[in-house]
């Protein structure tokens, strides 16, 4: 048997000449961090959305002709619905394993999006989007979006009370828009509202269009983390050109076999435990009725909060009346956070002047300011999540609604610039207490009285791990000094600004004058002391 195996398997080499590649692809080494596995979470859910999405497709009807509903849900028994509406309680009522699957795919979009968002989070604050990952970053941020829009429509899909609601949102919003916004509500519900078209084409969009561009986009990401290996947090023996790790097989393949098998799990408890969605609950849509408290899903609740506080503003120009009170909550926040966010790469390569190629992350204390930024941008994301709910906290905290409103009006505008400010001194203070360890040594708690009466501290050497973590923090290059000359660009305003956000980008706690390495067992263990005298 083992030589006929070995016969096949030299034949489909002499064919394919995929021996020695895929010897090389076994043998790529990853690194081992608990922080990257926030990717492979979002890639295991978006695997379980396929999987149950097949099941799913297999029962829903999207279509919006009325049907009288007769199923197993006695509530609802002789409602007008839709046949969207109708499937949607047959795959959770009368399907065997319906209800289930409903769940577990709902939940794991849920999931799906949060490992993306806490993934470009870890990247962020890490530096890892620093050249040559500028394109990957790039692709998370658009993964992200169409995410965004997928779960909008996904959930849209099954014509009940909540969704109807949330569908009726997006035409306002989408209307909004000037000039193009009638093309889009033509483009999605045809030419009424909610009409006949709107939940066919939304399905064609989630389970063909979106879900194709998801793949590809994944995909891509993938094969170029591959091709430019994997950053690596800094420490004893890792430098810019090496990667320390395990191999692809037979290590990484295990544990992020099991590790597939563990999020799986996970997703499916939620679903058995926790429920989510109950759309037999909701009723069918009525463009004429809205359930109190309907909230979206948690990745559209900026959108929402930003809806809910901006004033009551409007434009009348030429006859036409441009609805500020919409349009800016719809395309402002989200558009600063992920126009922002996609361009910070190349903002921060133009300040800082820094062309290096960087496999080093670095930690977020090492670059306050980008913290700083990063930080100021959730507390803005934040508030406007927590204000798609001001009804709700109104209600449970016998708070005004209006109140809560104001509230959230002036803390979405105070509030990211206290974090902001909070969290650069918090860093710079981080940094300090990282050169004190440098220069004295790390505190031992060990107290010992001198024979004049003084006392002193017992400190000892830094270990290997914490010195190259903190000494890999080096200042980046600045650009070019003004000189006298008429073109010189620094001499320029761009220049000066140029010059002035450098400074504020790289404003950090100077490292001590490097120390000859001695990692030997003896040097560990000496112990070093500060001496402080009453």
């Amino acid at each position: 048997m083992e030589r006929m195996l070995a016969r096949s398997a030299r034949g489909l080499d002499g064919r394919l000449r995929a021996a020695a590649p895929a010897r090389r692809f076994l043998r790529k080494i990853f690194p081992d961090h608990w922080s990257f596995l926030l990717g492979e979470i979002a890639l295991y859910s978006f695997i379980i959305l396929l999987l149950t999405g097949v099941f799913l497709t297999l029962f829903f009807k999207p279509s919006m002709a009325q049907v009288t509903y007769d199923g197993m849900y006695p509530a609802l028994h002789g409602t007008r619905m839709s046949e969207a509406y109708a499937s949607t309680l047959r795959i959770s009522f009368d399907v065997r394993g319906g209800l289930l699957i409903r769940q577990i795919h709902h939940w794991a979009a849920l999931i799906f999006l949060a490992a993306i968002m806490v993934h470009l989070l870890r990247v962020f604050f890490t530096g890892a989007y620093r050249r040559p990952r500028e394109v990957n970053w790039i692709i998370g941020v658009v993964l992200f979006t169409l995410a965004m829009v997928e779960g909008l429509f996904g959930y849209s899909l099954p014509d009940d009370l909540l969704s109807g609601t949330g569908l009726r949102i997006t035409e306002g919003v989408a209307q909004s828009i000037p000039v193009v916004g009638s093309y889009l509500v033509y483009f999605l519900f045809g030419p009424d509202f909610p009409g006949d078209e709107v939940i066919p084409r939304l399905y064609i969009m989630h389970v063909l269009l979106i879900p194709g561009l998801l793949l590809a986009l994944i995909t891509a990401h993938l094969l170029i983390m591959f091709h430019q290996k994997h950053t690596q947090r800094p420490g004893p023996g890792r430098t810019e050109q090496n990667v320390v790790g395990q191999p692809l097989y037979p290590h990484f393949m295990a544990k992020t076999g099991a590790f597939f098998f563990a999020v799986f799990g996970v997703t499916a408890l939620l679903a058995t435990v926790a429920q989510i969605n109950p759309v037999w609950l909701y009723g069918p849509y009525r463009p004429s009725a809205v359930s109190a408290g309907s909230q979206p899903d948690f990745y559209l609740g900026a959108l929402e909060g930003a809806l809910r506080i901006m004033p009551n503003w409007h434009w009348d120009v030429l006859g036409v009346t441009v609805p500020l009170n919409v349009l800016i909550p719809a395309t402002v926040p989200l558009g600063l956070l992920l126009g922002g966010a996609a361009n910070w790469p190349f903002l921060e390569r133009w300040i800082t002047g820094d062309r290096r190629e960087h496999h080093l992350t670095q930690r977020p204390r090492d670059v306050p300011t980008r913290t700083g930024i990063g930080v100021a941008a959730i507390t803005f994301y934040g508030v406007l999540w927590l204000a798609g709910a001001n009804d709700l906290i109104a209600y449970h905290f016998g708070i005004d609604l209006y109140l809560t409103t104001w509230i959230a009006r002036i803390a979405v505008l105070a509030g990211p610039v206290v974090a902001y400010w909070v969290t650069k001194r918090i860093c710079l203070g981080l940094q300090r207490q990282d050169v004190a360890a440098l220069e004295h040594g790390a505190e031992t708690g060990v107290i010992r009285q001198l024979p004049d009466g003084g006392y002193e501290e017992w400190r000892a050497p830094v270990p290997a791990s914490q010195r190259a973590a903190v000494e890999a923090r080096r200042p980046l290059p600045l650009p070019a000094a003004p000189s006298r000359g008429p073109a010189s660009p620094a001499r320029t305003h761009l220049g000066r600004l140029r010059q002035a956000l450098n400074r504020i980008l790289t404003e950090s706690v100077p490292l001590p004058p490097a120390q000859p390495d001695d990692h030997d067992g003896e040097r560990d263990r000496e112990l070093t002391s500060s001496r402080h005298h009453r």
